[in-house]
C-alpha cells in the first residue's frame, strides 16, 4: 500500500535549516515532497522583476542541493499552485500541505485563500508555521516585543532526513521569458543562495560590521558596512532566528573580550539587533492591515496628490534624470546594484512624494522592482511613512542638496554615478547650477532641475500639514496609533542593554531610518 505524502510548499523560506514545516512534515511518517511553484500570474504583478527572479533561481539551486543531501530533491513546477497540487494528488494521495506563514503582497494573500479553499474541498489539512516575529491574528501590540524575543530565542529546528520519492519528475526552473519577464540588467546585484547568506553574515559580524552604526547613513560607506542580509531574509535563505542568535552570540563574545575598538563593535551590534526587531515590526503592519499596499493608511490624505502621476516627473525620477545630482546618483546606483542604504531609500520616495508631488503608488512599485530585497510587509508601510500618509509619523521632507552635502561631502558618490558632472569639483557637484561650467553641462549632457527643490518642498509642507489639523484627523490618527504603534518602550529587547537604549514615548513608530530590510 502506498503511503500518502506530505507536501512542503516552499515560498519565501528557501532553506532546510530552521524550517519547521519540513521538520514537522517529516515526523508524520510518510514520504515528503518538497515543492516550489513558479506562478506566472505572480510574476505579472507590477512589483515583480527580473532581478527578483534571478536571485530566486540562485536560491533554488542551493536549496535543491541541500534537499538532495537530505534524501529527496526539490520538485519544481510552473503554473497555478492549486492546479499543480491537484495534478500531484492524482500521482500520489496528499495527506497534508505544509508551509510557513507569508506576509506578502495582495496577490499572494488572495492566492493563499484559494489554496485554503482547495485544501478544504479535498479534505487536506494545511498547516502554516510561523517563521518571523510577525503574529497572525494579532489583536493589539501589547507585549509584542517580548513575544519576538521569546520566539527568536527558541532553538533552531534541525533539518530532517527524507525518504526518496520515485517516479516524480523533479522539474526545472523556467526561463524568465516564459514568465513574461523582461531583461533586467543588474550587474551589481547580490547573489542568492544559502552559501551566500552564511558568508555574508560571517563577514558582517567579524569584519565589515565594525563601522555599521556610523556608516549606515551614507551610500559611500554603507555598501560595505551594512549587513547586506536583507535579500537573504526576504527570500528566507537564512531565518530571522538564525540572524538574531548569531548577533546575540557575537555581542556576548564582545562583552567577554578586551581589545581596541571593542566598544565600536558593541555599538554596531546593538544597532543591528534593534533593526532585526524593526524588520518584523513593519511587516506586522501589513499583516494586520492588508489594504496598506493600495490605500492611504489615514484616509484624510485621499485625493491629496493626483491619482494619475505627472509622467514627465515620474519618468525623470525613475531614470535618474531629475537634475538633482544626489537623487539621480542614488537612483542610478540602485538600478545597477539592486540595493541602497535606508536613508537614501527614504530620500528617493520623499523627493517623489513632496518635491515632485507624485502619489506614492507608482514610485513605490518602481522601487519594489529595483530592490532585490523587496519585502512587501516593510516596503509599503515605509513608502507610506516617507510619503506622509500614515497620519502618525513626523513629516520628513528631505532636502536633496543638503543630503548630498552631508552624506557625500566630496562628491565621490555623485561623480561615480553621474559622470556627466565628473568635471565639477567640491560642492559644485551637488549644485551644478552654481558652477562656472554650468552653461556647458546643464541642458546639454545633464538636465536642469525639473523643480525648484526649495519652493516645491515649502508648497508640499503647507499642503500636508493643512490636512493634519482638526479633531477628526487626530481621532483617526489615534486609532491608527493604537493599532500599529510600537509598545517597546520600557522593554529591554534581547541584545540591547536597557541603560543604552534611548528614551522613547510609549508609542514610537517613527522609524524613518528603516526601509526594506536594508540594514
Amino acid at each position: 500500500m502506498v503511503a500518502d505524502m506530505q507536501v512542503v510548499w516552499f515560498k519565501k523560506d528557501l532553506r532546510v535549516q530552521d524550517h519547521a514545516p519540513l521538520k514537522r512534515a517529516s515526523l508524520r511518517g510518510g514520504p515528503v515532497l518538497p515543492l516550489y511553484v513558479f506562478e506566472p500570474d505572480f510574476w505579472r504583478q507590477p512589483d515583480a522583476s527580473g532581478r527578483h527572479f534571478s536571485f530566486l533561481a540562485e536560491c533554488l539551486e542551493d536549496l535543491r542541493q541541500d534537499l538532495a543531501r537530505l534524501g529527496q530533491t526539490l520538485i519544481i513546477r510552473t503554473g497555478d499552485v492549486t492546479d499543480i497540487l491537484e495534478a500531484l494528488s492524482r500521482e500520489r494521495p496528499i495527506e497534508g500541505l505544509w508551509s510557513h506563514e507569508e506576509t506578502g503582497n495582495a496577490w499572494t494573500f488572495e492566492r493563499d485563500k484559494r489554496v485554503a479553499g482547495w485544501c478544504r474541498s479535498k479534505g487536506i489539512a494545511w498547516t502554516e508555521c510561523r517563521q518571523t516575529g510577525v503574529l497572525r491574528g494579532l489583536k493589539n501590540r501589547d507585549g509584542w516585543a517580548r513575544k519576538w524575543d521569546t520566539f527568536m530565542a527558541e532553538a533552531p529546528v534541525e533539518p530532517p532526513q527524507l525518504t526518496p520519492l520515485t517516479g516524480i519528475d523533479p522539474g526545472n526552473v523556467p526561463a524568465p521569458g516564459e514568465l513574461g519577464l523582461a531583461d533586467d540588467r543588474c550587474p551589481g546585484r547580490q547573489k542568492g543562495g544559502r552559501h551566500e547568506a552564511l558568508s555574508t553574515l560571517e563577514s558582517f559580524l567579524f569584519s565589515r560590521g565594525k563601522t555599521y552604526r556610523a556608516a549606515m547613513s551614507t551610500p559611500v560607506r554603507a555598501f560595505n558596512a551594512c549587513s547586506r542580509l536583507s535579500p537573504h531574509l526576504t527570500f528566507g535563505t537564512m531565518s530571522m532566528r538564525e540572524a538574531a542568535q548569531a548577533a546575540w552570540a557575537r555581542q556576548h563574545e564582545l562583552k567577554e573580550s578586551q581589545f581596541t575598538g571593542r566598544s565600536t563593535w558593541q555599538g554596531s551590534m546593538r544597532s543591528f539587533s534593534g533593526r532585526l526587531h524593526w524588520h518584523c515590526h513593519f511587516m506586522q503592519k501589513l499583516e494586520d492591515e492588508t489594504r496598506l499596499e493600495h490605500h492611504n493608511l489615514h484616509n484624510a490624505y485621499d485625493g491629496l496628490r493626483p491619482s494619475a502621476p505627472d509622467l514627465t516627473h515620474l519618468r525623470a525620477w525613475e531614470a535618474g534624470e531629475t537634475g538633482l545630482p544626489f537623487v539621480d546618483a542614488c537612483m542610478r546606483c540602485l538600478r545597477e546594484t539592486g540595493w541602497m542604504n535606508f536613508r537614501m531609500r527614504a530620500m528617493l520616495i520623499a523627493v517623489s512624494s513632496y518635491h515632485l508631488w507624485l502619489d506614492w503608488r507608482a514610485p513605490g512599485e518602481h522601487l519594489a522592482r529595483l530592490f532585490t530585497d523587496y519585502e512587501p510587509g516593510i516596503h509599503w508601510p515605509q513608502v507610506q511613512m516617507q510619503s506622509g500618509t500614515t497620519g502618525i509619523n513626523t513629516i520628513r521632507i528631505y532636502n536633496p542638496v543638503k543630503q548630498g552635502l552631508d552624506q557625500d561631502p566630496d562628491g565621490t558618490f555623485v561623480r561615480r554615478w553621474v559622470p556627466e558632472l565628473a568635471v565639477l569639483d567640491g560642492q559644485h557637484v551637488h549644485e551644478p547650477w552654481k558652477a562656472d561650467a554650468a552653461g556647458k553641462i546643464l541642458g546639454k549632457s545633464y538636465p536642469f532641475p525639473i523643480v525648484d527643490y526649495l519652493s516645491a518642498a515649502k508648497e508640499a509642507r503647507e499642503k500636508v500639514w493643512a490636512i493634519r489639523k482638526g479633531q477628526a484627523f487626530r481621532g483617526k490618527a489615534a486609532d491608527i496609533q493604537e493599532k500599529h504603534g510600537s509598545r517597546k518602550s520600557g522593554i529591554p529587547m534581547r541584545g540591547q542593554d536597557r541603560s543604552r537604549r534611548r528614551a522613547r514615548t510609549k508609542h514610537s513608530p517613527d522609524q524613518a531610518d528603516l526601509f526594506e530590510t536594508s540594514s
